[in-house]
């Protein structure tokens, strides 16, 4: 199966799915809080998703992301 998430992509959201804010995310792995907020807008445009939320819960749903 081809993967739809970058690696980065992939920390940022299961940092999303632990209720980290972007800002906390941007500090935990070393990078922009505007880089996070891209890396979000990517995987939501990739996705077709109007939120976050629905983001994640079509990660999981086609097994991107586990809980």
């Amino acid at each position: 199966m081809h993967k739809i998430l970058t690696s980065r992509e992939k920390e940022v959201f299961l940092l999303l799915m632990d209720n980290y804010s972007t800002l906390e995310i941007a500090g935990q792995l070393g990078i922009s809080e505007k880089t996070v907020r891209n890396h979000i807008s990517n995987v939501m445009q990739k996705l077709g998703s109007k939120s976050r939320a629905q983001a994640v819960v079509e990660l999981l749903r086609i097994r991107e992301l586990e809980l």
